[in-house]
């Protein structure tokens, strides 16, 4: 095809054209269930959405390289438009270096405690939080193979203290009403030996973040 030549959107097969005019999220796999709803509720059908696992939860320094494999893959599927669904999550800026690198936006915020209590909020009562250890409704799912297990709890109960000493309550903040996660979080905080504190937060500023990718 010679330069001056006009390239069609026919020149391009279909998959790629579609892929175009979809936004491919790449999102932690903590929080697909929560992009998942937002989407429904939103009317997003335009979104594509691609997981990583949630495991990285507890290994920041893999989140990086996960995500610059899954954007590769991405633009190499066609996808002219990709967002991360992530905050910086741990991994000291590395997230936002990837973004400037690569002209991809993310969720704002710290972590997903702070989105999915609003950022604003959530910064408002960081002084309150200092000592606060939190969950989500992934979190109080998944307690025991996402804090337990990774930290070596079950082997070892007698770490408790080195891990958790510091914390003075455990925060449950709810994206949904649901009286079994409630009970869960509950034995959380018991198992921990933390005051327990219940708010409900619903997707925070998840909604808008999704709405603007």
């Amino acid at each position: 095809m010679g330069k001056d030549q006009i390239v069609s959107e026919s020149d391009f097969p279909a998959m790629e054209r579609s892929n175009r005019e979809k936004v491919h999220v790449i999102a932690c796999g903590a929080i697909a269930r929560e992009i998942i709803a937002v989407s429904r509720q939103q009317g997003l059908d335009h979104i594509d959405l691609n997981c990583l696992p949630a495991i990285w939860h507890a290994y920041p320094q893999k989140i990086v390289p996960g995500l610059e494999k899954a954007v590769a893959a991405a633009r190499k599927s066609g996808f002219s438009r990709i967002f991360f669904a992530y905050a910086d999550c741990g991994t000291g800026g590395e997230i936002d270096r990837l973004c400037e690198r690569e002209g991809i936006d993310r969720i704002e915020g710290p972590h997903c405690y702070s989105f999915f209590s609003g950022n604003d909020a959530f910064n408002d009562k960081a002084d309150d939080d200092l000592l606060a250890f939190f969950l989500t409704d992934f979190l109080a799912r998944q307690f025991r193979a996402f804090v337990i297990e990774p930290l070596g709890l079950d082997r070892h109960p007698e770490l408790k203290p080195m891990y958790f000493g510091n914390y003075r309550k455990l925060i449950y903040l709810s994206q949904e009403e649901d009286e079994d996660l409630k009970r869960k979080a509950q034995e959380a905080a018991d198992y921990l030996g933390l005051e327990y504190e219940y708010r409900f937060t619903g997707y925070g500023d998840l909604t808008s973040a999704m709405r603007s990718a």
